[in-house]
């Protein structure tokens, strides 16, 4: 049995499933709906469904931080117990939260400093983030050290990779990714920006194209082109309630690929809250970015 827990947080949209399957902690992110407080339970509370549905209505979710106290709730109990921690966090590029993580960390391994406790910045959030994590829990259980697991994951973060594209550009207007001038033109003209995450760990345009089946289209090309072994690691197609498009997309896939294995899963809050519904993404581990 290891000495250590290997942790990571909401942001990476880990699916409750394979949660619960390798009993792998999570720090529940937080976030707004209606004036309400909600924390990124990974669909437990508020499921993602009725979380889209809202925004559908008219509502406008923000994201926040995490303070370093709560942090500390988090991860004391663990370092008390005697184990050490491997922390893999969403992108530092994308919020200051992992300013807040920092300190928990500096402060708990000042009250424990026999205890290890690792903070790997993996520059990405959402699928690509949970590809790291599951690679890395697959280490875990083999028995591989907190320092190999760390090194895995810093040699290889930026392999992991995200295509995706939106719907409706009214939600990246809303969050300041585009101007209102852009998004007025871009819903006229039927334009689709494909987003991804770049080296630096923030979320950037690779391509824009006119039209949803071209957006997917270029989607499938470019896990075509990046993918080198797709027996290495499963492939993500995330969905913001657009199941059927989803589906589509993981055939579309699977025809070009057929040796890689298809997972369809949910969008979170975050991302969601950003990007809003009808968002599909696919991730994945491949050669590293380029951007």
């Amino acid at each position: 049995m290891q000495n250590y827990i290997l942790m990571t947080d909401s942001d990476s949209d880990l699916p409750y499933a394979l949660k619960v399957q390798y009993d792998i902690p999570v720090v529940y992110m937080p976030y707004t709906l209606d004036g309400k407080e909600f924390f990124d339970d990974l669909g437990q509370t508020l499921d993602h469904k009725s979380f889209f549905d809202a925004m559908r209505q008219g509502a406008h979710p923000t994201t926040s931080s995490l303070s370093e106290m709560v942090y500390e709730e988090y991860f004391e109990p663990i370092l008390s117990q005697g184990k050490d921690i491997l922390f893999l966090a969403f992108s530092s590029q994308l919020s200051g939260t992992i300013n807040s993580l920092r300190a928990a960390r500096e402060t708990l391994l000042e009250k424990y400093p026999e205890r290890t406790f690792i903070v790997v910045d993996t520059l990405s959030i959402s699928g690509p983030q949970t590809l790291l994590v599951l690679k890395a829990h697959e280490m875990y259980r083999a028995g591989e050290s907190i320092e190999n697991v760390a090194k895995w994951v810093e040699d290889n973060k930026l392999r992991a990779q995200a295509y995706f594209t939106v719907d409706d550009l009214k939600y990246l207007q809303r969050g300041g990714r585009v101007s209102a001038t852009a998004a007025a033109l871009g819903t006229l003209l039927d334009l689709k920006p494909i987003l991804t995450e770049t080296r630096e760990g923030k979320l950037a345009a690779a391509q824009k194209v006119r039209g949803r089946k071209k957006a997917l289209g270029f989607i499938v090309d470019k896990a075509a082109e990046c993918i080198d072994d797709p027996t290495e690691s499963i492939g993500l197609v995330l969905h913001a309630d657009a199941r059927e498009e989803a589906a589509k997309l993981a055939i579309m896939l699977h025809d070009r690929i057929p040796d890689l294995t298809i997972r369809i899963e949910n969008v979170g809050p975050v991302i969601g809250a950003h990007a809003g519904p009808g968002t599909l993404a696919f991730c994945f581990i491949g050669k590293e970015r380029t951007l």
